[in-house]
């Protein structure tokens, strides 16, 4: 049975595929943090970084954002389809080549795909680069966390 949709306030960003956002009604708020389903952004230290928090930012930040929350992370996040301003941030993301699209979660989202083949044939962003390294790589590699 699919979760309602959250309407929620954005109040943070902590990289580019997480969020803090403050749900509920006045009085009653929820801080809920979130990782944008189905893409995997740079991690700060990583080339591209701090432009896909930026770009992240700039689409949500202190905007009215859409929650469709699909699961809960290891680290107790809420993953979640999210939209800010009317955009779909995972495509928004994909598109401007500041995410990778998430492999294993790929088949519940086809449209990024496409996305990602574009940015990447364009040298749009992270594509820009000779021999971008995915996050999970970069984290693997720096035994991040």
């Amino acid at each position: 049975m699919p979760i309602a949709s959250l309407l929620c306030l954005v109040v943070a960003i902590s990289d580019g595929d997480t969020l803090t956002a403050r749900c509920g009604t006045p009085g009653a708020y929820q801080q809920v943090r979130v990782r944008v389903a189905a893409i995997d952004a740079p991690e700060s230290r990583q080339a591209f970084g701090q432009k896909s928090r930026q770009n992240l930012a700039r689409l949500c930040f202190k905007q009215r954002a859409t929650l469709q929350p699909v699961d809960e992370d290891s680290y107790g996040r809420t993953v979640a389809n999210v939209r800010c301003g009317g955009a779909d941030v995972a495509s928004a993301q994909v598109r401007s080549g500041l995410a990778w699209v998430y492999t294993a979660y790929a088949h519940a989202h086809p449209h990024l795909v496409p996305l990602q083949q574009q940015a990447r044939s364009s040298g749009t962003g992270l594509w820009s680069q000779r021999r971008p390294q995915a996050p999970w790589d970069y984290r693997h590699r720096h035994a991040w966390r």
